[in-house]
């Protein structure tokens, strides 16, 4: 028999430890329906409502849709996340949305998958609030197939697989980059269904120092405090916070206590420019996290300890003015801990990589060896202590000649246990009206099994790595402000990875949850993503539509805690000297598990945010996060807090 477990679980959790981290399993009933705004009633009556799909696209073109549904990003901004090159917004083939930090600072969100959950093609499940198991599905894909670095450093669990999305601190983030497809040509195993690329805070010209102090629902109280600045050739930015919150009960029907947490994030970056052509840069980004969960024992204070980190350390070379490299020596580090109960696991992902750049008129060549080395501590596995590597060779090759913008990748990895692996992609976009593309794109991807799912007592030697072959589609409109995407996609899994449970299911399993894993199903996941933006006069409007299918193609299943149907509607206007926004999200109905037996209902959510400046250096914002107060559920059994506000107030001397 086959069972959906939480994404980002390991088995040993659910087998040896469900009896003390019942939130890692989400098993209890279901909370009421939630309904929509009239003109989006089909995405909460899936099966009865009578209403025509198409009033969902027609309300999103009429916005003039975007690439994201916050305000219009900059036409002149560059990204570096599609291709590791740093590209104009307008030359990328790639499926992107930006994340600035002024989108941040008036998201008021506690958590960085609350924030990804409102960009197009994401959507998340949590079991409780914002520090708890937390899984982040792209194009509604495993949470396991997005890449995730920070500041270039790649974070990973070899444990559960993928990354600790809850453990990320959302206070030292300045910039996200999205990017929804395979990326496996670009960067390697893992980025199957997109790659997300976090940056934290970069030194400025002159002396800037920050305190924020804030104070929400549920006892949240959090302290911000950053310095940053430039003199002469150095520069730097140094962030601090501390967050709390006393939490609320997040499995009502178990445990009646209440579910807190701690948090205490840093960051540095420290840069210094040798010369006009090199550079030398390091970064930390650390969050020591205290979150309290609910066990089957109640009234015993279970407690899940989260150490997260990458560093990194970057020499940027400019060596002529068609020739340029950049050399990273990076580690990222993963490690969680039970208390009372004793659990531990620690991951280390160790990187090399040399890139190589050379601009040859409109063409444009990238060089690129890497080197990975995994290394996994669980008392779970045999041996105790087990690591991995990756050696690779990247090729890129772009072009971009009047209407015609031309981008390909190869990518051949060297795996320790599974030998060669080769993948590639080829991205073209004609430009055939001004501001008008049509895009067309293909690329292969791999994720290689983690090691617990191997060694573990729950593992199988044997298994082999999950691919995925990805076509899609699409057009995109920019124009003066004014900008509109369709894309379509199709990204088909083979040898998915999953748990099978049950005694006598596996060798290696033991005791009444016996079990393990196996390359045993095939998934597809297609859909089409409309996003836009627009101005009318002084409001800005945002909006973004997916339809997608994420189908288990071996049972012909919907799969476990993905939507068909999701969308977000927003509006920001400056009244009185105030900055006033506001935000629709709608989430269609998904199920609990594999078999499609535990339904969870739609949901729908109305935020607003404020902001002002008080004073020159001081400054104001207020968030009212589901301000209907409506009762939904991203994981079966388990709450998401109610109504939430915020308020925060800010001095940052100008």
């Amino acid at each position: 028999m086959k069972v959906a477990l939480p994404a980002r679980i390991p088995a040993n959790e659910v087998a040896v430890r469900l009896k003390r981290t019942q939130r890692r399993d989400a098993h209890a009933p279901s909370g009421k329906a939630v309904t929509a705004h009239p003109l989006l009633f089909i995405f909460m009556k899936n099966r009865s409502s009578r209403t025509p799909l198409a009033v969902l696209p027609l309300a999103v073109m009429a916005l003039s849709s975007h690439a994201q549904t916050q305000p219009v990003t900059s036409l002149g901004e560059t990204v570096v996340t599609a291709t590791r090159v740093e590209q104009p917004l307008t030359d990328v083939l790639a499926d992107v949305s930006i994340i600035d930090r002024s989108m941040l600072n008036r998201s008021g969100a506690s958590g960085l998958a609350d924030v990804l959950s409102r960009v197009p093609g994401i959507t998340l499940a949590r079991n409780g609030g914002p520090m708890s198991t937390t899984s982040v599905y792209v194009r509604g894909a495993e949470s396991r197939f997005t890449a995730v670095y920070v500041d270039g450093v790649r974070l990973d669990s070899q444990s559960t697989g993928g990354a600790t999305w809850n453990a990320i601190p959302l206070s030292q983030i300045d910039r996200i980059e999205v990017v929804r497809g395979p990326a496996a040509a670009v960067y390697g195993s893992d980025a199957l269904s997109g790659v997300i690329q976090i940056f934290t805070r970069k030194g400025e010209a002159g002396f800037l120092p920050a305190i924020e102090l804030g104070l929400g629902t549920h006892g949240t109280a959090k302290l911000e405090t950053s310095l940053s600045g430039a003199h002469g050739s150095v520069d730097y930015a140094l962030g601090l916070s501390r967050e709390t919150s006393t939490g609320f009960n997040a499995q009502p029907s178990a445990n009646p206590d209440k579910d807190g947490y701690r948090s205490t994030a840093a960051s540095a970056r420290l840069g210094w420019q040798i010369n006009p052509a090199h550079r030398i840069e390091t970064t930390l980004l650390q969050n020591d996290v205290d979150a309290q969960y609910d066990a089957f024992t109640p009234g015993r204070d279970d407690h899940g300890l989260h150490d997260l980190q990458a560093l990194g350390v970057n020499w940027s070379a400019s060596w002529s003015d068609v020739y340029k490299t950049r050399l990273s020596i990076s580690r990222g580090k993963d490690r969680y801990e039970t208390t009372p109960s004793a659990y531990l696991t620690d991951t280390r992902v160790t990187s090399y990589l040399f890139h190589n750049e050379w601009k040859l008129g409109s063409s444009q060549l990238t060089a690129v060896l890497e080197r990975r080395e995994d290394t996994l501590s669980n008392a779970s596995t045999t041996p105790v202590i087990t690591d991995r590597s990756q050696n690779a060779l990247a090729l890129g090759y772009g072009l971009r000649s009047g209407a015609h913008t031309l981008q390909l990748n190869a990518r051949h990895d060297d795996d320790s246990e599974f030998g060669d692996q080769a993948t590639g992609s080829a991205a073209y976009a004609f430009a055939f009206n001004p501001g008008w593309r049509a895009l067309v794109s293909t690329g292969t991807a791999f994720r290689a099994p983690t090691l617990f799912q191997r060694f573990s007592i729950y593992g199988t030697p044997s298994l082999r790595p999950e691919t995925a072959r990805n076509v899609e589609v699409g057009v995109k409109y920019e124009s003066k402000g004014h900008s509109f995407s369709a894309m379509a996609y199709r990204n088909k899994v083979s040898e998915l990875i999953t748990y099978v449970s049950g005694p006598g299911s596996c060798i290696n399993g033991v005791g009444a949850f016996a079990g393990c894993y196996g390359n045993t199903a095939s998934a597809q996941y297609s859909g089409l993503t409309l996003a836009g933006a627009t101005r009318l006069d002084k409001v800005a409007l945002g909006a973004s539509l997916d339809l997608q299918s994420p189908k288990d193609l071996t049972t012909g299943k919907q799969l476990a805690r993905r939507p068909k149907k999701m969308a977000t509607i927003t509006a920001d206007a400056p009244v009185g000297g105030w900055k006033l926004g506001a935000e629709l999200q709608l989430v269609g109905e998904r199920f609990n598990n594999a078999s499609n037996t535990q339904r969870l209902a739609g949901y729908s959510l109305v935020n607003l945010t404020a902001s002002t400046s008080l004073t020159k250096d001081w400054s104001l914002m207020g968030r009212v996060d589901n301000f209907a107060d409506k009762d939904y559920e991203t994981a079966r059994g388990y709450a998401t807090g109610g109504r939430k506000v915020y308020v925060g107030l800010k001095w940052a001397p100008q």
